[in-house]
């Protein structure tokens, strides 16, 4: 299924040099960030069942952004996007701490895959805006980052409504991808 998948993908998607692939729990934000980095504003969204993929122009980059739905029935499927990714974007919803260890499971499970061995980690501790969101240095330390040893990573504190942080991990992500990858 997976190479069914990757086919009808290089068929109706452009064919990006840079390829961010970004996860997370099912609520996390992950659709909201991909379309306030595309359009510059919210969009109604809705769960994904299966993916989106966006091409996103910032700087002097153009990168394909692929938003894979996090439903637990769908993320045993992420390992289908791995192949030619070059940064991993893991969105996490700091103000849901009960789904916070499921969080760091589903991360470790996916880092621990060959593919993803170069991609540099970007953790976006999103909804920011909320009261009681866990401080995106308490998720590093709950997301277990700082065993990942050579990782290169990064964790930015976001809100995708109002798009605060976004940029400023994009900024991290455009100094810390391959450089081949640019090329």
């Amino acid at each position: 299924m997976g190479t069914f998948i990757s086919r009808l993908a290089k068929r109706f998607f452009p064919d990006c040099k840079i390829k961010f692939l970004m996860v997370g729990l099912d609520g996390s934000g992950k659709t909201t960030v991909l379309y306030k980095l595309k359009l510059g504003e919210i969009v109604t969204t809705t769960p994904t069942v299966g993916f989106n993929v966006e091409t996103v122009e910032y700087r002097n980059m153009s990168f394909c952004v692929w938003d894979v739905g996090g439903q637990s029935k769908i993320r045993p499927l992420w390992r289908h996007y791995f192949e030619k990714t070059q940064a991993l974007i893991f969105v996490v919803d700091s103000n849901d701490r009960e789904r916070i260890p499921e969080a760091r499971n589903e991360l470790h499970r996916i880092l621990d895959d060959k593919e993803l061995s170069n991609a540099a980690l970007l953790v976006l501790a999103n909804k920011q805006d909320f009261p009681a969101a866990i401080p995106a240095s308490e998720v590093a330390d709950k997301l277990g980052l700082y065993s990942l040893g050579q990782r290169r990573w990064y964790i930015q504190s976001t809100s995708a409504i109002s798009g605060e942080g976004i940029y400023e991990g994009l900024d991290w992500l455009s100094n810390n991808i391959s450089k081949k990858a640019a090329e």
